[in-house]
C-alpha cells in the first residue's frame, strides 16, 4: 500500500523551480527516502544518488574539492543525497556546488536529522527550502479512507499510531513487532550515536517518564528528582526529544490575566505508537484508562502536522488558570484565537467564564465526532 505523502507536490515544485536546495527532516523510518526516491523516479532529471554510508561518496566530499564533486555529478541533473549527516562538513560542501553548478538541483536527506541540521548550518542559509516529514497523517489517509473508515480505525491510530512500516501490517502481532524496531534500533539509537550521552539509561528512564505524562504540565524538578539527575541534563535531554522528532511542547498561553500560567509547558509525542510501546501497554480501548490522553495526544499532533505541512504561521498553546480553569488547546492565527475542549467522552463541558469575559475568542469542543474536520 502507498500513501500519498502531502509533501511531494511542494518538493516537486520546488525541484522544477530549480532555485534551492532541498531539505528533508523527520525522525528515521517516517518515509524520506522512499518519497524522495519515487519523485526522482517520476520527474526527468537524470538523478545520481550518492548513500553517505559508503566511503566511495563520503572521499569526494571532502577537502572542499570541486573537481571531484563535478566529476561525481557530471551528466546529471539532480544530485541526491542519502544519509547526508554522515559527509563531513556537508554544509560548505553543498555550498560549494549551489554556487558553482546553479543549474544542479540538490535533494539531501538524513535518518539522524538533527544532526543534519546542525551539520548544514550556516553555510547553507539563504540556499535551501527545508520539509519535514512526520508520521503519516489522517490528511494524507483520506487519500486512502473514506471518514466512515478512517474513524473506524481510530483504536489503531491510538494504540499503534501511524509509521508507514506499523499502517503496512496487517496482524496486531506484525504492528507490535514493527514498533519494537523502530524503538529500539532506530531512535533511541540515533539519539545515542549522535549526541553522545553519558547517561544512557537516565536518558531511556526519561522518555518512558514523559510518555506516562502525554498531555499534562512537565515539571523539570519533579523529573530531575525521580531520576537523580540535574535541571540542566533533563532539558538537554528533552531538547534531543524533540530535535530527533518524538515528541513535542506547547506553552501557556497569556495575554491579559494576572493568574494565567505561562511559564509551563505540556508535552506530546508525535506517534502514539512510539508512546505505547515506551509504556508496555498495548492494550485496546475499552481495556485502557488513559482514552482520553491518548485523544488530546492524537488531536494536538495531528493539529502540528497540518500546520506544518501547509506552512500555517498559526502558534499553538494551552491554557490554564492557577484557579483550575483550562482549556486543551489555543490557536493563535495572525491575532484570532481560538480555544478546543478535547472529549473522548459525552459529558457536557463548560466554557471558561474568564476566558469567553477576557478575549471573547471562538470555543469549541472536539470530541468522536467532529474530530476529522480539525485535522484535515
Amino acid at each position: 500500500m502507498w500513501i500519498e505523502r502531502y509533501l511531494r507536490d511542494s518538493i516537486i515544485n520546488e525541484l522544477i523551480r530549480g532555485q534551492k536546495l532541498i531539505v528533508l527532516y523527520g525522525a528515521r523510518q517516517t518515509g524520506k527516502t522512499s518519497l524522495l526516491t519515487r519523485i526522482t523516479s517520476e520527474l526527468p532529471y537524470r538523478t545520481i544518488r550518492v548513500n553517505a554510508d559508503q566511503a566511495r561518496y563520503r572521499q569526494v566530499f571532502s577537502g572542499q574539492d570541486l573537481r571531484k564533486m563535478q566529476e561525481l555529478v557530471e551528466g546529471y541533473d539532480l544530485l541526491f543525497i542519502d544519509e547526508g549527516q554522515k559527509i563531513p562538513e556537508i554544509g560548505i560542501h553543498l555550498k560549494i556546488l549551489h554556487d558553482e553548478l546553479p543549474d544542479l538541483r540538490i535533494l539531501v536527506t538524513g535518518s539522524s536529522s538533527f544532526d543534519l541540521a546542525t551539520k548544514l548550518g550556516e553555510p547553507l542559509t539563504g540556499r535551501k527550502r527545508v520539509f519535514t516529514l512526520f508520521p503519516v497523517s489522517q490528511e494524507e489517509l483520506c487519500t486512502i479512507f473514506n471518514p466512515f473508515e478512517l474513524k473506524n480505525r481510530l483504536g489503531d491510530y491510538l494504540i499503534f499510531g501511524s509509521y508507514p512500516e506499523v499502517l503496512t501490517q496487517s496482524s496486531s502481532d506484525d504492528r507490535f513487532e514493527a514498533l519494537r524496531e523502530i524503538s529500539e534500533s532506530y531512535l533511541m539509537k540515533d539519539i545515542i550515536e549522535i549526541s553522545q550521552i553519558r547517561h544512557v539509561q537516565k536518558a531511556y528512564e526519561l522518555l518512558k517518564l514523559l510518555a506516562f505524562q502525554i498531555g499534562s504540565e512537565v515539571s523539570i524538578h519533579e523529573l530531575s528528582q525521580s531520576l537523580k539527575i540535574n535541571h540542566e541534563t533533563v532539558e538537554s535531554y528533552l531538547g534531543l526529544f524533540e530535535k530527533a522528532f518524538i515528541l513535542f511542547r506547547l506553552g501557556g498561553f497569556s495575554r491579559n490575566l494576572r493568574n494565567e500560567i505561562k511559564k509551563s509547558s505540556k508535552l506530546y509525542f508525535w506517534d502514539l505508537g512510539i508512546r505505547n510501546y515506551l509504556i508496555g501497554n498495548m492494550n485496546r480501548l475499552d481495556q485502557r484508562n488513559d482514552m482520553g490522553a491518548l485523544f488530546e495526544n492524537f488531536l494536538v499532533a495531528e493539529r502540528q502536522k497540518w500546520l506544518i505541512n501547509h506552512r500555517s504561521l498559526a502558534s499553538s498553546y494551552f491554557w490554564r488558570l492557577y484557579t483550575g480553569a483550562e482549556i486543551d488547546y489555543i490557536e493563535d492565527n495572525k491575532g484570532v484565537l481560538s480555544g478546543y475542549e478535547i472529549k473522548w467522552g459525552k459529558g457536557k463541558v463548560r466554557i471558561p467564564k474568564s476566558w469567553i469575559d477576557t478575549y471573547k475568542a471562538e470555543f469549541k469542543v472536539l470530541n468522536r465526532e467532529n474530530y476529522l474536520d480539525f485535522i484535515k
